[in-house]
């Protein structure tokens, strides 16, 4: 029977420590997660100046439900790693009030006044902007899924470029 009770007294400490060690791992593996995405975060905004300046723009203006900023400048014809072409999608009470799709685009392009200015660092940008149930409605539509499909590639500016393949 002493031996019984070794044996438990055993397993319980063996499982403690499992547990402890268990916790311990969970714990830094969290806080590893943490600093990652901290520096993922960092290392984003100074790589992408630009795309962090109008996701950070449009989220204080509009407050939106669902916010995409895609950068299309690969498609044309800039120097790799360009912060110029943009598409954004954008879906926010805001929109409600303004019922036509030209003074929904107004709202976006006057909170990006200054990256839209003649001196600014985008020079094009589409826009998608959507009210919650306009968003709902395409998301039901398409299966739960919405797929924005890309801006055409750049021909040049005046057509003269062939298109790419």
């Amino acid at each position: 029977s002493t031996s019984f009770i070794n044996l438990v007294t055993c397993s319980r400490q063996m499982l403690t420590r499992h547990i402890i060690n268990r916790i311990a791992r969970d714990s830094i593996q969290r806080a590893s997660n943490q600093q990652f995405m901290s520096s993922l975060s960092q290392t984003e905004n100074a790589l992408f100046p630009v795309t962090n300046t109008i996701k950070t723009k449009l989220n204080a203006a509009f407050k939106p439900s669902h916010l995409e900023v895609i950068n299309e400048s690969h498609m044309h014809n800039v120097p790799k790693d360009s912060e110029t072409h943009f598409k954004v999608v954008i879906v926010s009470d805001r929109f409600i009030e303004a019922k036509t799709p030209l003074s929904r685009h107004r709202m976006v392009n006057s909170t990006l006044a200054d990256e839209l200015s003649s001196d600014g660092a985008v020079h094009a940008l589409s826009i998608i902007a959507k009210t919650p149930a306009q968003w709902q409605k395409m998301v039901e539509e398409q299966e739960g899924k919405v797929v924005i499909t890309a801006s055409p590639s750049c021909r040049g500016g005046d057509g003269s470029l062939p298109p790419r393949t």
